[in-house]
This record gives structure tokens, C-alpha cells and sequence, in this order.
């Protein structure tokens, strides 16, 4: 508090200082504008929520290092954001043309495994290090605005983004191909039964998108060094200024842009704490009390993302029930069979098919897509691991505790859940774990920060590595098979309606809203299970089980399984987790072969790999 008082003294008493903060922030807005402009307008059109629309910031600002070195500064920053722009219409041709009739959750997962092969990919072609940018030549001096020294560059790159909106109004305003685009995002099937080619239209956009992001990484060299994390950092921020602004929203971007840069600029002096939550917590407020974003429309509509008119479920039939039984025998047995590192693999592998089945009721049954779900995963682990350090509880009430604390943080934001849908409803769950993994960072007095919570198993192991191997072995079958027992039940069966036909479900009196919140406590707290197994094994917490990579290898898990089978979670879970392990030990680039494969998935497997056991099994 007397920081804050502190602080807020000083820029009352300097203006000058006020004003250089907010320079800061607007020049901070200005890229992070052109990411957020091409994933808009991306998303616009094409209706794909490009998870790998920060790839090409990353490989905008890599190129422009390699060009620069050969053609000069702005050269070099015309040609990066060229060769993105020609790598998007490849990876629009190649891949995201096969995956636009999927629904939406599929084409994550495409995007995501783009994801992991641009990683690689840049790996190989630049190596591990950060390589660091020239200064902008004529532009490495700072003016003095009120006697404190603003860099030229940073003024630079305020005019940008203006700039940038005004061409792209005139551009979407005043030009033929602008108005078709403006009329697919307003009716894409009118505008096919017009004339218009959407293939080519599609290209054209996904390219421009390309290009905005490869600009904006291309021109951030000056400020930041090119390096394989800042695809995952931008892509984050991008989408909070996507959803602010209103998805397809040009000038709502910007405004959304702004808006979080100079919040952040502000929020980094007066709130230092809570520095990383600041535009997460903006978008959750926004989301509240608009829907579908500053300038969005339709927040509150969107696909349950899998499609509709499934068929009604059905018991598992004999072979499933062999199988499974087979399965749990050699569960039972494994510790007798194999030591060490099998009997760990499988307690994780255990403690991750909870959290996937936890994912799946709430996407596959309920219909609610979460790019969030890790935190629930998270607060269980930070549960568990916090009262045994505490409270010196044992193992016995840490694994007790887990799902209440994941749970009641479901019951808090369920309630956000029945106001937002679709896409909005994603980035919703997206700033709520973003919140509590910023607070996991930088609560360091009781979550340890980055350094994390060790030395948890001494008084959490229940009999050995053996003992917590079929404790997690119990919990973990009797919690999929507890979500299992609720999809078949009335509730289950409320909530696919509702997922199906929320007006229909509303007409013969269900409170679709209601059970939805309620899907989002029970998925909590078995997610928070989860966490807690995970953690004790493990012997330590990190922010990193609420981070949003964590979220993303449940939805692949969940996916990779198939959304539209009860036991895809299984499956797809270890598959993922076999796979993993096995293609990181074999192969250097290994997140280049999973990625390749997930995307293959994606584009030819989009029933999992459950639904293709499923049609064999049919004669």
C-alpha cells in the first residue's frame, strides 16, 4: 500500500513521468495492434481461431534478423513481413483449407500443432540462443518531452499503428476486395451463393494476417531479441485484445490495444504484483458487461464446438467392458511386472486421464469450450501442496481438500460461464487461469513463485512410490468413472440439450445457464483431483501446471481420444503421453514429429483415435 501511495504521489507531482509511461504503453499498443489486427481479421473471415498466429510474429522477428544482416534495417523488415505473409498462404493451402468445415475445437488443434513445428523448426534454422536486433538507423536517439527522454523509435512505432488502422480502413472501406471480405465475415454463405471465391478469398485474408503479425515481430527487433518463447507470449496478449476490442474488429483492436498498453505501462508502477493478471483481469470485466467485446457483436452465441445431433449415448457395449477389465487387470499387476520409471509414468499418465475426463464432460458433454481448464488442475495441486506446508496436513486431507479448491474456484466462475459462449466463452476460461497463474507467480510469500512448493512427498507418499501408485490407481478410476455415471444421468443428459439446443432446452423449462454452472464446479473439482495426484507424485508445485500450455495438452488429449466418445479421454491420453515420451527420447526435433502428427489428426482423423476403433469395430 505505500508503494501504491508512493507512486501515485509521483505522477501526481510529475507529470512529465505520467506522460512518458503512457508513451511507453502506446508504443507497446502499436505492435502488439499488428498481431492482434491480422488475427482479427483472420478470425473474421475465416471463423479459425489461429493458435498459431503468434508463430509468425516469432518467425517475423527471426527473418528480419537474417535480413537484416544482408539487406539493411527497413529492407530487411519489408522482406520479414513478405515471407511471412508467403508462409501463411502456404500453411493456409496446405493445412487450415482441409480443417475450415471442422468445428472449431479441431482447428485448435491444427494451429497448436503448427504450433510446436514452427518451434522446431526455428530451432534448427536459428539455433537455441536469443539473437538480438540493430537499433533503427535514424531513429536510436530519445527527444525530450517535458524533460524526460522518449526514444525516437518508440514514437516511431506510436504513428505505426494509426497508420496501419487508417490503410486497412481504406482498404476493407474502399476497395473491391475489401467489401468482399467485409461482406464474408458478414455472411460467408451469401457471399458464396453470390459468386465469390472463397478459396481465394480466404488466402488472400490469411495472408494479410500473416503479414500484419511477421510486421509487428519484424519491427519489435529493436525492443526485444528474437527468441522460441515469444510466439506462446504475444499470442496470449493477442487474443486479449481480440476479445476486448470484439472479435472481426479492426478499430475495436486497436482500442483494445491501447486500452492494454497503457494499463500495463501504469499497471507495472502501481500494481507490481498483480502486473501479469492486469489485462486478463481487464478482459474479464469487459466480458461481463459486454459479451461480445468493446466493438464485437454476438458474444453470447457460438457453437458448442464439436457440432450438434449427436447420437443418443449408449452403455459400453461387451467388448469395451473386456477390454477395460483386461486393461485394469494390467494396472493392478503393473507394480509386479515393471519398477521405477513405468509405475511413475503411469501414476502421471493416471492423474492426466482425470484431468482429461474432467475436460471432456465439460467440452464433450456440456458443450463449454475452455482454453483454461489447467487452472482448475493448478488450484488442486496449489490445494494439496499448500495444506500439507501449512497445515502439516496428511496426504490422506491435502487429496481431500484438492477438488473443494478447485471446485469452489468453479463455483465463483461458473457463474461468468453463463453470460459468454463459443470462442468468447474460450478466452474467458483463458483469463481466469491466466489470473491465477500470474498469482501463482507472484505471490512468493506463499506459492514460492517460479522456485514453486518442494519437498512435498515426505509426508504425502502413501506407502512408497508402490503405495501412491494404486492410491492414484483408485482415485483416478473411480473419478472417469464417476463422470462417466454423470454423463448417463439426468444431469448429463440436461446439459447435452442444453448443448444441442439451449432454446428448446429453455422452452420445456431446464435452466441451461444453471447446469452449465453446476457442469463447471463438478469438472473443477475433478480437475483439481487431478492436480493434486499429479503434484504429490511429483513432490513439488510450479506455476507451470496453471500455465497455458497445460491447458492445451488436455484439450489435445481430449481430442486426440475423440470428443464424441466417453472413453476418448482414456485413449487419447495415453496415446498423447506414450507418444510424447517415446518421440522426445527418439527424435531431437520432437516437438516437429508430434506436431506434424497432431495435425494429421486433425486434418484426417477428426473422430479421434476412439471413433476410428469405433468404425472398425462396426462390420
Amino acid at each position: 500500500m505505500d508503494n501504491l501511495i508512493g507512486t501515485l504521489s509521483l505522477l501526481w507531482a510529475e507529470p512529465s513521468f505520467a506522460l512518458v509511461q503512457a508513451l511507453t504503453g502506446l508504443a507497446g499498443a502499436s505492435s502488439l495492434f499488428l498481431v492482434a489486427a491480422g488475427l482479427s481479421i483472420v478470425f473474421g473471415v475465416t471463423r479459425v481461431v489461429n493458435f498459431a498466429h503468434g508463430s509468425f510474429y516469432m518467425v517475423g522477428a527471426y527473418v528480419a534478423v537474417s535480413a537484416i544482416e544482408r539487406l539493411g534495417f527497413w529492407p530487411g523488415v519489408v522482406a520479414a513481413a513478405l515471407a511471412v505473409g508467403a508462409l501463411g498462404i502456404v500453411v493456409e493451402m496446405l493445412v487450415l483449407r482441409r480443417v475450415y468445415p471442422a468445428p472449431e475445437l479441431f482447428q485448435l488443434l491444427a494451429t497448436f500443432g503448427l504450433v510446436l513445428v514452427f518451434q522446431d523448426a526455428a530451432l534448427w534454422l536459428w539455433g537455441p540462443e536469443d539473437l538480438l536486433g540493430p537499433r533503427a538507423p535514424g531513429l536510436g536517439g530519445a527527444v525530450e518531452i517535458l524533460g524526460q527522454a522518449v526514444p525516437e523509435y518508440d514514437l516511431f512505432l506510436i504513428a505505426v499503428g494509426p497508420v496501419v488502422l487508417g490503410l486497412l480502413w481504406l482498404l476493407f472501406r474502399r476497395t473491391r476486395w475489401g467489401i468482399l471480405v467485409r461482406a464474408a465475415t458478414a455472411d460467408r454463405e451469401m457471399t458464396a451463393a453470390l459468386g465469390v471465391d472463397q478459396r481465394r478469398l480466404f488466402t488472400g485474408v490469411f495472408a494479410l494476417g500473416a503479414l500484419l503479425a511477421g510486421l509487428g515481430g519484424a519491427l519489435q527487433v529493436p525492443r526485444e531479441a528474437a527468441n522460441l518463447h515469444m510466439d506462446l507470449n504475444v499470442i496470449a496478449e493477442a487474443f486479449v485484445v481480440v476479445v476486448v476490442g470484439g472479435m472481426g474488429s479492426i478499430v475495436g483492436a486497436y482500442l483494445a490495444a491501447v486500452l492494454i498498453g497503457v494499463i500495463h505501462a501504469f499497471g507495472v508502477l502501481l500494481f507490481p504484483k498483480l502486473t501479469l493478471a492486469l489485462m486478463f483481469l481487464v478482459m474479464a470485466a469487459v466480458l461481463v458487461v459486454r459479451p461480445a467485446g468493446l466493438l464485437g457483436e454476438g458474444g453470447t452465441s457460438g457453437s458448442a464446438g464439436h457440432g450438434a445431433g449427436e447420437p443418443p449415448l449408449r452403455p459400453a457395449s461387451r467388448r469395451v467392458r473386456a477390454v477395460a477389465a483386461v486393461a485394469l487387470l494390467l494396472l493392478l499387476a503393473l507394480p509386479f511386472l515393471a519398477d521405477g520409471y513405468p509405475v511413475v509414468l503411469a501414476i502421471d499418465v493416471l492423474a492426466l486421464v482425470l484431468f482429461a475426463a474432467s475436460l471432456h464432460f465439460l467440452m464433450g458433454v456440456g458443450g463449454m469450450i475452455s482454453f483454461g481448464h489447467a487452472a482448475y488442475f493448478g488450484l488442486g495441486a496449489y490445494g494439496a501442496a499448500l495444506a500439507i506446508r501449512y497445515l502439516a496436513a496428511p496426504a490422506e486431507l491435502a487429496l481431500a481438500l484438492a477438488p473443494l479448491a478447485a471446485g469452489l474456484a468453479g463455483l465463483a466462475f461458473g457463474w461468468l460461464c453463463a453470460r459468454a459462449a463459443g470462442v468468447y466463452l474460450a478466452m474467458l476460461s483463458l483469463a481466469f487461469a491466466q489470473i491465477v497463474w500470474s498469482i501463482a507467480v507472484q505471490w512468493l510469500e506463499v506459492t514460492g513463485g517460479d522456485n514453486g512448493i518442494l519437498e512435498l512427498w515426505p509426508g504425502a507418499r502413501l506407502g512408497g512410490t508402490v503405495g501412491y501408485y494404486y492410491v492414484s490407481l483408485l482415485l483416478s478410476v473411480a473419478g472417469v468413472l464417476a463422470i462417466r455415471r454423470l454423463a448417463f444421468s439426468p444431469f448429463g443428459q440436461s446439459l447435452r440439450a442444453g448443448r444441442d439446443s439451449p432454446r428448446r432446452a429453455e422452452a420445456v423449462g431446464l435452466s441451461v445457464g444453471a447446469r452449465q454452472w453446476l457442469a463447471v464446479v463438478v469438472a473443477g473439482g475433478f480437475a483439481g483431483l487431478a492436480g493434486a495426484l499429479f503434484a504429490l507424485a511429483k513432490g513439488s508445485v510450479f506455476p507451470s501446471y496453471l500455465a497455458i500450455s497445460r491447458s492445451v495438452d488436455g484439450l489435445v488429449m481430449v481430442l486426440l481420444g475423440g470428443i464424441q466418445s466417453l472413453a476418448g479421454p482414456v485413449v487419447g491420453t495415453v496415446a498423447y503421453v506414450g507418444l510424447s515420451d517415446w518421440i522426445a527420447r527418439t527424435f531431437e526435433l520432437w516437438r516437429l514429429v508430434l506436431g506434424v502428427g497432431i495435425v494429421l489428426l486433425a486434418v484426417a482423423f477428426r473422430g479421434g483415435l476412439a471413433g476410428i476403433v469405433r468404425r472398425r469395430s462396426v462390420p
